[in-house]
């Protein structure tokens, strides 16, 4: 599930630049509506100014994951025929898009939670979810489902596998949805915490431990991550991670890679 679950953009009608809309603000220098191809998008689908997106103010396109949904939507789902051939199909295509994406990344927390050895109690519910997932992202009735009632199942059970890793520590901090704004939590043994939801934007993290610690939603907007050691943190994304600062020292999961500016 690894590959299915990272983005292709070789393989995508460059879905995430047109189906959604942005706002201009620190992440984005221009507004752009749901379905209007950005101003930097080439007839190949590729980036004109992909290289220079920090430097042109477009950091929220770096830090932007589609955990795969993007060529499943173009490849699988409209058989490889873009809204650019078929126009007649983009507004539906634009639509699909965020639906899937949001399943992926449900597909993408179930993996986590279905690697944890302390959920081996929940296995059975963990794999049955995930079937039903990805069963829904290839839906030809996808727009009718109820994904919203789907999420909220599957958070639940997350949630409970959370839970069942996290019991290893009795001591642990419960951050959940804890303001940290600007948190001096430098060295901070973090064993354990749950940090669901909590707002870490620009908090300094040097050096903490993450182990067991669960960042479901967790706001890392610019946190100091240098030295940090997220390795055997749960439920972290990429997006997550790439909205951070940090260093070759920082470990992260397996799945994960150094976003390019932190070099």
């Amino acid at each position: 599930m690894t590959q299915t679950l990272a983005a292709d953009c070789a393989n995508c009608f460059a879905l995430c630049c047109t189906a959604l809309a942005f706002q201009r603000s620190s992440d984005f220098a221009f507004d752009k509506a749901a379905g209007q191809p950005c101003r930097n998008l080439l007839a190949d689908f590729g980036c004109g100014i992909h290289a220079q997106l920090r430097d042109r103010g477009m950091k929220g396109c770096t830090v932007y994951d589609c955990f795969g949904a993007g060529q499943k939507v173009s490849q699988q789902l409209f058989n490889g025929v873009s809204w650019r051939e078929a126009p007649e199909t983009s507004r539906e295509m634009f639509a699909v898009f965020p639906v899937v994406r949001q399943l992926h990344e449900l597909l993408w927390y179930l993996r986590e939670a279905a690697a944890l050895p302390a959920a081996a109690a929940v296995a059975n519910e963990i794999a049955a979810l995930t079937a039903q997932t990805e069963a829904m992202t290839l839906d030809p009735g996808i727009l009718s489902l109820d994904v919203a009632a789907h999420h909220d199942r599957v958070a639940a059970l997350l949630l409970e596998a959370s839970e069942l890793a996290r019991s290893r520590h009795p001591q642990a901090r419960n951050l959940r949805g804890a303001d940290l704004l600007g948190a001096d939590l430098h060295l901070a043994d973090l064993t354990g915490a749950n940090l669901r939801g909590a707002l870490l934007i620009a908090a300094d993290l040097r050096g903490a431990t993450f182990t067991d610690a669960d960042l479901v939603g967790a706001d890392l907007r610019d946190a100091r991550l240098h030295g940090a050691d997220l390795s055997r943190a749960m439920f972290l994304t990429q997006p997550q991670v790439g909205a951070a600062h940090g260093d070759s020292a920082t470990l992260l999961p397996e799945a994960l890679t150094h976003p390019p500016h932190w070099i």
